[in-house]
């Protein structure tokens, strides 16, 4: 079997709900990544085989398989065929394991593993109504289980692993302060490509940033925040990731694409995992995925170098760290999500992208990501950083 090899990441910056990508179509946006993926490494699109793109909201102008419209708007040929996966939270990390399993088999020799969403243009759940009425979900799954908001999961993990509100509001203060800490470092602008829109009165603009980082926050600001979800609970929108704009995309290849066309891995996928957990708590699922993960990789988690984990609630990565016993100095060193935004199908590529920079900016080797998925299920992918 071939290796599966991340030629390159490349990705959007995240823009804030109603931000400065928030006049472009998904479909467009989608785009850009894919198009700037064979421009930075001299290929043609047709050499692509196939383009699979994570997205969650898959209704309006995020439907009608927008992987293999993305494709043809990044003016790759017909022939290159493009689909569109749904893992909820974990859609596009999904998409660049099964890009992975397609070049490793043989099946394809190169793909784009991607994802995409615009939180502003298709609303979050919206793909969960008809004619205004909610279909979602059926009483032969909530005769079983007990469905609950994200939130209120976040909550009972909150309850579980005796995680208070202090601790919640310093890991969001911390998780700004490592992100512009990285902006004023220049550490993410390998992996960001700038996108040209438009501003609110029609003008040209460049978004060149991820907008979600608050540089003024303090800790009295993020005390005074409501908790939402649960009576007396401690999940604030400060512990809570944000609602954004973004796409990404990783291209994939194996040994015979590598020699065919003259490219220059900068990191192979070691070992890829899911993990399915208790849907009511639901956000536990990176602990289980992130030990098979390991386990499949005959690796411990000593062995790993810098993690992403997925702040889609604060509470999922300091019990994530608590249970797998990390220091959270190896966690989400440019910040996570609480500050730099959660566009949802587009999330799992861009926390491999910046697992992969965040790896050859500090020179380590072994970099994990892993993700909680809503309805109770975790992903997780190991990579090894290749020096050239």
């Amino acid at each position: 079997m071939s290796q599966a090899y991340i030629v390159d990441a490349i990705r959007t910056p995240i823009g804030r709900r109603k931000g400065g990508l928030a006049r472009i179509r998904p479909d467009d946006l989608a785009a850009i990544p894919l198009t700037a993926l064979t421009e930075r490494n001299s290929i043609k699109g047709a050499d692509v085989e196939d383009v699979i793109m994570g997205c969650v909201t898959q209704v309006g102008e995020q439907g009608l398989n927008i992987g293999r419209n993305a494709a043809l708007i990044a003016g790759f040929p017909k022939e290159v065929t493009g689909t569109s996966v749904n893992r909820l939270c974990g859609s596009s990390q999904q998409a660049v394991n099964f890009g992975a399993m397609a070049v490793q088999s043989g099946a394809h020799d190169l793909v784009i593993g991607a994802g995409i969403e615009s939180m502003t243009r298709v609303e979050m759940g919206s793909d969960m109504f008809y004619r205004g009425e909610l279909k979602m979900p059926s009483e032969k799954l909530t005769w079983q289980y007990t469905f609950v908001q994200q939130g209120v999961s976040a909550e009972l993990i909150a309850q579980k692993y005796g995680i208070t509100r202090p601790m919640l509001d310093s890991f969001a203060l911390e998780s700004h302060r490592r992100a512009a800490a990285a902006q004023d470092g220049g550490k993410l602008n390998a992996e960001i490509i700038p996108v040209d829109t438009i501003d609110e009165d029609g003008s040209p603009t460049t978004i060149s940033a991820d907008e979600g980082v608050r540089r003024d926050t303090t800790l009295e600001k993020l005390a005074s925040l409501k908790t939402p979800f649960m009576e007396g609970g401690v999940i604030s929108a400060a512990a809570s990731s944000q609602i954004s704009d973004g796409a990404s995309a990783l291209l994939l290849a194996n040994d015979d694409a590598v020699q065919r066309y003259g490219l220059k891995p900068r990191a192979r996928i070691v070992s890829m995992a899911t993990a399915g957990v208790d849907p009511t708590i639901m956000l536990t699922g990176p602990m289980p995925a992130t030990a098979k993960a390991l386990d499949k990789a005959g690796m411990s988690i000593s062995d790993i170098d810098i993690f992403e984990v997925n702040e889609a609630f604060a509470s999922v990565v300091l019990a994530w760290s608590q249970d797998m016993g990390v220091n959270m100095d190896k966690v989400n060193i440019y910040g996570g999500a609480c500050a730099l935004g959660h566009p949802l199908g587009a999330s799992g590529a861009r926390l491999l992208t910046t697992l992969l920079n965040a790896l050859e900016q500090e020179d380590k080797r072994f970099g994990l990501s892993t993700m909680c998925i809503g309805f109770g299920q975790g992903i997780a992918t190991v990579i090894e950083r290749l020096d050239n």
